[in-house]
């Protein structure tokens, strides 16, 4: 059996289309799957419970990400266990492969491939995510796919999930880059943003979410690898890419200001989200 765990805030419009990747696994009893909504003010539960009865459905009050998490945690019994976001679609055999990845033994966290819908994308943001997908730590794994898994043996690296906005790149960095990676063939479906303003909301976020992993765990970046200046380097060799690669740097400028603005004016990180992606 392999354990899921969904963390779902005001999800209503998303989440069926989440699990109905889940069913096949949840009818035979594969899967064990725990939704944990939190702090949510729609139909996000209704929605979840109305899909199948064999979905452990928490509600919880606290809007919060990491304690969604740990409730769901403390809820699950199996390992491979699976951490998804609640706007990620799926397939049911990629989710298996996944889990199967980390039965050889070598690698303790696993994640898919991305797989970007940039159907109602403006031209913007495919031009960003154009770049982005090519930097070689995105393809790296377990970082903006928004599904990671760890066996048993890489979810005793540490404890609970701390109160911090970033939990995938606390769980990558946990691992070395041999023991993390991702899976060749399987893919998460992430739906971008329609506009660039949903877009440097999305980013603005990541970079608050770098900041706070920096400030609070800098022992754990001795297990990054990211190399942005030669990946850079490399993108800006092909002329033919040159617009792309000069919006990707302005939309991340930009982000790292409001990261900046935010965090002098409030003292703390501040959740955004695009909300195009969730029509």
């Amino acid at each position: 059996m392999i354990s899921i765990v969904i963390p779902a805030h005001n999800e209503a419009r998303t989440i069926q289309a989440t699990l109905s990747g889940l069913l096949p696994g949840i009818k035979s009893g594969e899967f064990e799957v725990v939704v944990v909504c939190n702090g949510c003010s729609d139909r996000t539960a209704d929605v979840v419970r109305a899909v199948s009865d064999r979905i452990d459905c928490v509600d919880v009050e606290i809007p919060s990400k990491t304690h969604a998490l740990n409730v769901g945690d403390s809820r699950t019994h199996r390992f491979p266990r699976i951490y998804m976001d609640a706007d990620i679609r799926m397939a049911y055999n990629d989710l298996l492969t996944l889990a199967g990845a980390l039965g050889e033994g070598k690698l303790l966290a696993v994640s898919p491939r991305m797989q970007m819908d940039l159907s109602s994308s403006s031209w913007v943001v495919r031009a960003y995510y154009d770049i982005w997908s090519q930097l070689p730590y995105c393809r790296e794994g377990l970082i903006g796919v928004g599904v990671y898994a760890l066996s048993e043996v890489g979810r005793s690296r540490f404890g609970e999930f701390p109160d911090i906005i970033a939990d995938d790149g606390y769980v990558r960095l946990q691992f070395t880059p041999e023991e993390r990676g991702a899976v060749d063939g399987v893919f998460s479906i992430v739906t971008a943003p329609s506009h660039l303003v949903g877009l440097i909301k999305i980013k603005t976020r990541s970079r608050l979410g770098e900041y706070e992993l920096k400030a609070r765990f800098p022992e754990l970046y001795k297990n990054d690898s990211k190399d942005y200046a030669g990946a850079m380097t490399r993108l800006l060799c092909d002329w033919r890419s040159l617009p792309k690669v000069l919006m990707y740097v302005l939309i991340n400028v930009v982000a790292r200001l409001r990261a900046g603005i935010q965090l002098k004016r409030a003292g703390k990180v501040e959740w955004e989200r695009d909300e195009t992606s969730r029509r």
